[in-house]
């Protein structure tokens, strides 16, 4: 492949031989400029009116196959946004290799296509330079990758796709089997199983870029197959494995984008990243963070509050510094639909302006406006958003109120990375659906140490040596030590409701395979497509997946998912089932 970038004004009076896309055809009294492209950019090529290829060079349109043989030489109009600007290709020969039909959009940065129309057509919208790009950045993550794990021992390892249906946490893709009639196997949700079974087989330093799939509700950051950078050590701790995470990411980011990680990264409790930011992913790259101001509302008269104060609730605030001036009441009212959505009741605020005004500056006293000025650090033309009731709910709609905010504001620096690790997760998290006590993580994380006679008695308290690396406001990724004494795994399935046949069924080969000198162990997967999103400076993660599928997870290019023939069925002894009409 002729890489077009390494030709500059030094290599004027080669000859070279180009082949490439048409890109762009002018005839400019004349004289005809080809934007001939490939992979590696744009070559800007010239056939003058003499030339016995002319005609055939005035038939070119957009997207046609050619090859080209001519001289370089200097550009007389340069042009400063190409890499390849100061020169141009001067034709001798021209060959046309295939010709496209019209084109359904125009392949270009700034198209205005709709993404249906281009992920049907995705083979083309991969043409665009900016698309391209973002596989070019995977690529060298990925190759950064291998490098660093390498050169410090790690082995990749495959492992299977074709495995059991386990629970952890997301709906299983299912395979039927032919062979055996009625028996499914599952795809795996992440390799979990396998790779701690690696570390029962003494591989100690595992790693994999592995597949992985999901079926469950889509958004513009998942997709229902994804690729993740999959690490296992055995005999390490906590702090092992971060290290480890924290450099791979570092040298990923030095590597390719030259951009210096500081370290060690900053270390925050789950409970503290849910009081202040609402979220066990929080974007530090701005400020407003959230307080609680119950205890400054302590003796209110006001009805909501006091209410609040009594059910066990909390009152909490965030600041946005000066910019009580850019909120009407109409812009108000939208925030409080928009926490709505988070199951928040309402939305109050205060204007800290010449005077105070707000939705609750009359049922407050002045005392009390005054103590929420002082704790709250309140200057002139602040706007003080608050949300009363539930904990759950007031973090996680201030959490999500604060970084709506911040993107409005535009608060948030271009190229700007702030990353840290969030640790002590929760052990358990209560399930509505279920009507009890689940694993937050999955069942073989390993719980604190001081918390291990807390497993069957206070489920709430209980927390995991689990660990996730937060960048810019995104789970980047995440791992745990895992359990190896054969009782404290006992006392968990216990403490997560499992009968002996269900962990049987679920986990027996597993189970089996602890029990012969297991070592401790512990790891870390890094989400490939979110890293490269992250580092790409796209918030679409199809833009960073070569064929990706829609928010309803169709394939628009393939048609899939698509029928198959009844023999297909009968082969694996299926039968759909009809739905009544309702």
């Amino acid at each position: 492949m002729e890489k077009y970038e390494n030709y500059t004004i030094k290599n004027v009076g080669e000859e070279v031989t180009l082949n490439g896309w048409v890109s762009k055809v002018r005839n400019l009294g004349g004289l005809i400029f080809i934007d001939l492209r490939n992979r590696t950019g744009i070559m800007q090529v010239v056939v003058r009116p003499e030339n016995k290829c002319y005609e055939l060079a005035n038939s070119l349109k957009n997207e046609y196959v050619i090859k080209v043989t001519g001289q370089i030489v200097e550009r007389e109009s340069k042009n400063a946004s190409l890499a390849t600007g100061d020169i141009e290709v001067d034709v001798n020969n021209l060959e046309l290799i295939n010709t496209s039909k019209e084109i359904p959009f125009a392949i270009t940065d700034d198209t205005n296509a709709l993404e249906d129309t281009r992920l049907k057509y995705r083979y083309l919208d991969l043409r665009r330079e900016s698309l391209k790009n973002n596989f070019v950045l995977r690529n060298n993550i990925t190759f950064a990758t291998r490098k660093f794990l390498n050169n410090l021992d790690f082995l990749e390892v495959e492992t299977p796709i074709l495995c059991k249906s386990t629970p952890e946490g997301a709906r299983d893709y299912l395979v039927p089997s032919r062979v055996n009639k009625g028996k499914f196997y599952a795809l795996p949700q992440s390799p979990q199983i396998f790779k701690q079974l690696l570390m029962v087989s003494g591989f100690e330093r595992y790693f994999q870029i592995a597949k992985c799939f999901r079926d469950e509700d889509l958004r513009a950051d998942r997709q229902p197959e994804f690729t993740q950078i999959d690490v296992e050590m055995s005999f390490v701790d906590e702090d092992d494995v971060m290290w480890l995470g924290e450099n791979l990411v570092a040298s990923i980011f030095k590597e390719v984008k030259g951009i210096d990680i500081k370290l060690p990264l900053m270390r925050m409790k789950y409970d503290d990243a849910i009081s202040k930011y609402g979220s066990d992913k929080p974007d530090l790259r701005f400020g407003m963070e959230i307080n609680d101001i119950t205890s400054n509302l302590k003796d209110t008269e006001f009805t909501v509050f006091k209410n609040v104060i009594e059910n066990n609730g909390i009152i909490n605030a965030i600041v946005v510094k000066d910019a009580a001036d850019k909120y009407s009441r109409k812009d108000l009212d939208k925030l409080t639909d928009y926490v709505k959505t988070y199951k928040a009741s309402g939305l109050a605020y205060l204007k800290y302006q010449d005077e105070v005004t707000g939705s609750i500056v009359k049922v407050l006293s002045e005392q009390e406006i005054n103590s929420i000025k002082e704790s709250l650090n309140v200057s002139h033309n602040d706007l003080v958003l608050i949300i009363s009731g539930d904990y759950s709910i007031v973090k996680t709609s201030l959490g999500a109120l604060r970084c709506k905010l911040a993107r409005d504001l535009d608060l948030i620096a271009k190229d700007d990375y702030k990353l840290l690790w969030v640790v002590d997760f929760p052990s358990f998290e209560w399930s509505e659906e279920e009507n009890r006590y689940m694993a937050c993580h999955h069942p073989f994380t390993a719980p604190k140490d001081e918390d291990v006679d807390k497993l069957l008695t206070d489920k709430a308290h209980c927390y995991s040596k689990a660990y996730d690396i937060v960048i810019n406001g995104y789970e980047a990724g995440g791992g745990s030590i895992r359990i190896h004494d054969e009782k404290i795994q006992e006392i968990m399935f216990k403490a997560l409701e499992l009968t002996d046949e269900d962990i049987k069924e679920k986990f027996g080969f597993f189970v089996d395979a602890l029990k012969y000198g297991c070592p401790p162990h512990g790891g870390f997967a890094l989400g490939l497509d979110r890293l490269t999103m992250l580092l790409a400076g796209t918030e679409n993660i199809r833009d960073v997946i070569a064929f990706p599928k829609t928010a309803s997870a169709t394939d628009l290019m393939c048609e899939a998912p698509s029928n198959v023939v009844k023999e297909q069925l009968d082969e694996l002894g299926l039968a759909l089932k009809e739905e009544k009409n309702k």
